[in-house]
């Protein structure tokens, strides 16, 4: 199945204890780029947040956005530590020796004292959090990739309607070369006339040698055979899916190759519109090929 590199995907779960939302969205990348911005209580998923999603996505840079919301009521446990408050309180007998003022402290102004009084919240299970969280980044994952095919798709289909532009042109430019060797021809032998008269043998021999020589400037049977062959090898790519997105751009570049061939050699002006033509249509297939897996 072939995917583009541009997808979106949410999902939102929760259970007793949490809410948790993932959304993610990618955009045209050489490698995989994963840019998470995840809650700090999360932090210590972070490395298997990024080993979850590499099993789906190959490539793209892809920006993943996680929140977390507590929802349970937890109790907590209030502890009082009598060591600490006797220190407060021995300090403050101190104070009122040491300065001659009188103590009036009470319970509520020693309760105020830093870690007199401590509330203990209930400690997390981290393994029930992390499958929360695992099933939800899952969830927005396989929308994200879902996206991502259905995206692929359309771009496969548009790149096969490409591709048999190309080939169409490259049928006409095969067929048109065999016409322009004899239009010279034909002039040539004009152009003599025209310089030693009509009364006068032309030899064949040597108008078949300067045709010859013209054939070999402008002959481009080899560029058209290996277009034909890499258009083939695109199609084929893209029919057989997975990542390909590198290997199809390769192939672009040596459409592109040549298609320049053909043109420097073009010396018919209908061979050099099609000519440009190809170029053009397989720089609008490298450009697609951008958005490809």
């Amino acid at each position: 199945m072939l995917k583009s590199m541009t997808g979106f995907g949410r999902c939102e779960k929760e259970n007793d204890s949490w809410r948790i939302s993932v959304e993610m969205k990618s955009v045209n990348h050489r490698y995989l780029e994963l840019g998470l911005k995840i809650p700090k209580k999360m932090n210590a998923f972070e490395a298997s947040i990024r080993s979850q999603l590499k099993k789906d996505i190959l490539r793209g840079k892809v920006d993943v956005f996680i929140t977390y919301e507590d929802l349970s009521q937890k109790k907590g446990n209030l502890r009082y530590n009598p060591l600490i408050a006797k220190e407060y309180m021995d300090a403050f007998a101190e104070m009122e020796k040491e300065f001659g003022i009188i103590n009036k402290v009470t319970v509520i102004d020693l309760a105020k004292c830093p870690d007199v009084l401590v509330m203990e919240e209930e400690e997390e299970n981290a393994d029930e959090l992390w499958h929360l969280l695992s099933e939800t980044l899952q969830a927005a994952t396989d929308e994200f990739v879902e996206q991502r095919k259905a995206e692929g798709e359309r771009l496969k289909a548009d790149l096969f309607e490409k591709l048999d532009n190309l080939l169409e042109w490259v049928a006409f430019i095969e067929e048109r070369s065999p016409q322009t060797l004899k239009a010279y021809r034909e002039k040539l032998e004009s152009r003599i006339r025209e310089l030693i008269g009509d009364n006068v043998t032309i030899e064949d021999s040597r108008i078949l040698t300067e045709v010859t020589i013209f054939a070999d400037k402008i002959c481009v049977d080899e560029e058209t055979v290996r277009l034909r062959s890499h258009i083939q090898a695109m199609k084929d790519a893209l029919n057989e899916g997975g990542s390909i997105g590198r290997k199809l751009d390769f192939i672009a570049q040596e459409m592109n190759r040549e298609s320049n061939t053909i043109l420097s050699k073009a010396n018919d002006i209908e061979v050099s519109q099609k000519a440009i033509l190809l170029k053009t249509e397989i720089e609008k297939v490298r450009e697609q090929i951008q958005n490809i897996e």
